[in-house]
């Protein structure tokens, strides 16, 4: 049977080449890189070189580089740091309606501290606008945390215009890019970033690893204490052929960035146009334009989203049907609903995520058999016959 693997936003394969550069970190160069003996001096100089290799790939300074376990510490960190570091210049954060559940859960136990926190609204692509950061705005707004890229419907925010507006009024602004970075060309200077999250299996590194940017200037107290490691800025032994795994991946990542997204921008665009000639009552979700290259939802209509990725993984492909990390979950998807959608169809969404190793042969794999799945559900289904 053939295999078709799209479900890239939840997590990539590790590629042979960052294994290859990790593979000596778990073997011959395995010193604490905090001792200063000769082996912890080898471990300590890969975390140089992948710090480097993460802060070229966003134009920042390797000083300005924290290493963590993902994007969700990455996220906490952030949130909860300069909610304790700086609440007496303020106790009001800026969010959107539709961030990843490490941001929203992050601001709702902030709310349990005294913290206001306005939710912004999406339209009908899951986009808010810089004016609707403006309006929000007070006196008292100490963080705006917008995401650069959403995880499920692939929208891109306006991300450089809300940075620029936070730098006008001295707000910070932070950004969860789990999901844009080694899909879309990031500079942090020239789009006003103060904090940006990442995550390494997100753009063919390991799993367990990923990053802060933090701008030079900011203090934040650190979320994990017990060590002076990363600058006394996160405690505990640095997972090293993580780190190091991390900084390759993201190298590699980065490296024809051009060429890469235009080519999955083409298979994407390929299923964006021919899905809805094959299956009737189909709705794209997300901006048609201002999205990731590699992100493809729909909603197919009168039947559950569980039910068509239980029977594309029986034909050998594997899709989701938004975020891995709400899979459990019974209820739709919070990004769906706040983009003006019904239970209803929001419980028939897919999301197709695709890499730069997926082939136009993989895309009309499922231009063959997306179709029939979704008839063959559809004739199960009183909805669709009423």
């Amino acid at each position: 049977m053939k295999r078709v693997y799209l479900d890239n936003a939840a997590t990539t394969k590790l590629i042979p080449e960052v294994m290859n550069e990790m593979i000596p970190y778990m073997t011959e160069v395995y010193g604490n890189p905090s001792s200063p003996h000769y082996f912890g001096q080898q471990s300590a100089m890969g975390l140089d070189k992948a710090r480097r290799r993460v802060a070229d790939a966003i134009n920042a300074d390797p000083s300005e580089i924290i290493f963590m376990s993902g994007g969700s510490e990455a996220d906490n960190t952030a949130i909860r740091g300069i909610a304790e570091r700086y609440a007496k210049k303020g106790r009001h954060i800026i969010t959107t309606a539709v961030e990843h559940h490490a941001v929203l859960h992050t601001c709702q136990m902030l709310e349990k501290q005294g913290f206001e926190v306005t939710y912004l609204p999406v339209d009908e692509y899951g986009m808010v606008t810089v004016d609707q950061v403006r309006e929000a705005m007070r006196d008292d707004t100490v963080l705006v945390t917008v995401m650069f890229a959403n995880n499920e419907v692939g929208t891109i925010m306006p991300i450089p215009e809300i940075g620029a507006l936070c730098h006008e009024r001295k707000v910070f602004f932070h950004t969860d890019a789990v999901q844009a970075i080694g899909h879309l060309p990031i500079d942090v200077k020239a789009m006003n970033i103060d904090m940006l999250s990442m995550s390494a299996h997100k753009f063919h590194g390991p799993k367990g690893v990923g990053a802060l940017y933090l701008r030079k200037g900011i203090v934040l107290p650190p979320l994990i204490y017990g060590g002076a490691q990363e600058r006394n800025r996160r405690a505990g032994t640095e997972n090293v052929p993580g780190i190091v795994g991390m900084g390759k991946a993201i190298e590699l990542a980065c490296t024809d960035l051009d060429k890469k997204m235009a080519s999955m921008s083409a298979l994407r665009d390929k299923l964006i146009t021919e899905l809805p000639k094959r299956i009737p009552e189909i709705k794209l979700n997300g901006h048609p334009t201002k999205r990731l290259p590699n992100n493809v939802n729909f909603s197919i209509k009168y039947i559950e989203g569980e039910s068509i990725l239980l029977m594309l993984d029986l034909n050998g492909i594997a899709a989701s049907s938004g975020s891995a990390c709400t899979s459990g979950s019974l209820d739709p998807s919070h990004v769906l609903l706040a983009m003006g959608l019904t239970h209803e169809v929001a419980h028939g969404s897919v999301r197709m995520t695709l890499c730069d190793e997926t082939t136009e042969e993989d895309v009309d794999y499922v231009l063959e058999v997306l179709p029939k799945v979704a008839e063959r559900l559809r004739k199960m289904s009183p909805l669709y016959h009423e």
